[in-house]
């Protein structure tokens, strides 16, 4: 099984938060860790939001970036391109999606549709997880 990441899931790698020991549980038992590209900016606009929100966890914060950088070259990562992006557009209309949501899945979902082994959608986000078991993903939670 591989396990794709979105932001929301893949944070919980990072700081621990509600979610954090199931993402974990499946990290470890997963043959490769899949993110997309934009999972990075994503992630530093998650760490500076929860820092901002909740002051005394500045250093584990700072230590979660510090670990997402050296953890980065371990994931497999899809990059943007763009048929990607106008699959994304049309999932952002037909799902009611925000932008980066509708990447996330887009990428999962071609992945999906290219390599032979399992892809298990990690994703913590209600809507986006009704539209990934729409389009017949296999979800995390």
């Amino acid at each position: 099984m591989i396990l794709f990441l979105d932001t929301s899931a893949l944070v919980k790698l990072y700081l621990f938060e509600t979610g954090s020991d199931l993402v974990l549980g499946h990290a470890t038992q997963a043959e490769a860790l899949m993110v997309s590209r934009i999972a990075w900016i994503e992630a530093h606009a998650a760490f500076a939001r929860r820092s901002r929100e909740e002051p005394g966890d500045i250093a584990a914060i700072e230590d979660a970036k510090k670990a997402l950088r050296r953890d980065w070259g371990r994931y497999v990562v899809l990059d943007v391109d763009q048929e990607l992006v106008e699959l994304a557009a049309d999932y952002a209309d037909t799902f009611a999606l925000r932008a980066y949501d509708s990447m996330q899945l887009a990428t999962a979902h071609r992945a999906a549709g290219i390599i032979a082994e399992t892809i298990e959608f990690g994703c913590f986000d209600i809507r986006l997880n009704k539209a990934a078991k729409v389009l017949g993903m296999s979800l995390l939670v």
